[in-house]
């Protein structure tokens, strides 16, 4: 699976709607609205690149409310577990 993260910056009238428009995209796992630089962040979890395509510009982007995105495609992820595994290495 590959996963993106979606940087939104939305028409601040339209927020929830464009919110819960987004998460109702199949590929999109989760939405969060925020503060700072971007309204929303999107989280999408696909098979493949091309699917990446659809939902961002197919259909991210066409959403009334959707101002500008900014795709990230993520390489690995890690975990707070993860992390303390790495460091435990050894210790008994």
């Amino acid at each position: 699976m590959i996963t993106a993260i979606v940087l939104i910056q939305a028409d601040i009238h339209r927020i929830p709607e464009t919110a819960q428009a987004v998460a109702d995209i199949p590929g999109v796992e989760e939405v969060y609205s925020c503060a700072g630089d971007v309204d929303l962040i999107a989280k999408i979890r696909v098979r493949d690149h091309e699917q990446i395509a659809t939902v961002v510009t197919g259909e991210i982007n066409r959403l009334p409310g959707v101002l500008k995105s900014a795709t990230h495609i993520a390489f690995r992820s890690y975990s707070s577990s993860d992390v303390e595994g790495g460091f435990s290495i050894g210790e008994s």
